[in-house]
């Protein structure tokens, strides 16, 4: 069988093809899926998507008319599917339900400590031969609250790591993490988690409900000097309250490494271009604010288990079988 794998990355590239070797070939393009890319796929009865492919209504018609029946995506994430038009359509879908945690959590953490330290500052000026120090001050984490919305897997690991700074632990989500508990976490509503922490990280997964999750009240809710970490969806966070506030002189750091209008943008060299979305345009201008194109997840051992993950849900579609990582069955 002939795969068709769109949005793949190169240094992801050579992992997918030596994966797949032995089993299906596989054709590996750097473009994403969307209502143009389309009619690629034609003839391909599995073709393989990333976060920042577009498998709208449109894109899932077209695809069923050309034959496609199954769509493999390389990531947790899945909210760029319509999932009702896959299964009215009979197309199967998959995806990769885990894969290292750490790698968001350390990602995250990262951000948090660069845009704390003011590292991107000192970089550019140490290239330049600045070594002054004006503008450089940060903050011992130790001893501050550290506020986790979403303590799931990766949740987790941030907070673990958190505890290894000696931070108070602050956490908000639908279930308690017994791990989180031990490590001395307390679940607050999400209200106290704004007002009293120093640094928020987010890692709860963006659906309906979670929209916006960090939208104009609940920025307002924060401290002026406190941190924001979004390693998870940008969807959570309306950027565009979110540069009103950073207009006004609020935060210590903002990073970001995705972006709710990302698609497009992400994973593309737009530097000979305009850029015609003026409010990420106007959020790369804060001195405060680090912004990175969704690359928490890209570690060789994630990006492996992603493409392993990959792999074995193919080979189970071949093989009629059903796993847990099936968010649409075969029909």
């Amino acid at each position: 069988m002939d795969i068709l794998a769109f949005g793949v990355q190169a240094d992801e590239k050579p992992l997918l093809e030596q994966a797949f070797r032995g089993h299906h070939d596989l054709r590996c393009l750097d473009v994403f899926l969307n209502e143009d890319t389309v009619p690629i796929a034609a003839g391909h009865e599995v073709i393989s998507t990333s976060v920042n492919c577009d498998l709208g209504p449109g894109v899932l018609e077209a695809l069923a008319a050309g034959g496609t029946r199954m769509t493999a995506q390389r990531s947790t994430g899945f909210n760029n599917i319509a999932l009702h038009v896959a299964e009215r359509l009979g197309l199967t879908v998959a995806r990769v339900s885990y894969y290292s945690p750490h790698a968001v959590a350390e990602f995250a953490w990262t951000l948090a400590m660069a845009v704390n330290r003011r590292v991107v500052r000192a970089s550019t000026r140490t290239r330049d031969f600045d070594f002054r120090l004006d503008g450089l001050m940060g903050r011992d984490l130790h001893g501050r609250t550290a506020g986790v919305l979403g303590t799931g897997k990766i949740g987790e690991a941030f907070t673990r790591i958190a505890h290894g700074f000696g931070m108070r632990l602050l956490g908000w989500d639908v279930a308690e993490n017994p791990a989180c508990l031990d490590l001395g976490m307390t679940y607050v509503p999400k209200e106290r988690l704004l007002a009293e922490s120093d640094l928020i990280s987010l890692h709860v997964p963006l659906v309906p409900g979670t929209r916006h999750l960090i939208d104009a009240a609940a920025l307002k809710a924060m401290k002026d000097d406190a941190i924001l970490v979004n390693s998870s969806r940008g969807g959570l966070v309306d950027t565009a309250a979110l540069v009103t506030e950073l207009r006004a002189g609020r935060f210590t750091g903002v990073g970001l490494d995705v972006y709710e209008a990302e698609a497009g943008l992400f994973f593309l060299d737009k530097s000979l271009e305009a850029i015609a979305d003026d409010t990420l345009a106007r959020l790369v201008t804060f001195p405060n604010v680090l912004v990175t194109s969704h690359q928490a997840y890209y570690t060789v051992d994630a990006v492996g288990q992603i493409v392993d993950t990959t792999v074995r849900n193919v080979l189970d579609y071949t093989a009629g079988r059903r796993s847990g990582n099936v968010l649409v069955p075969r029909s």
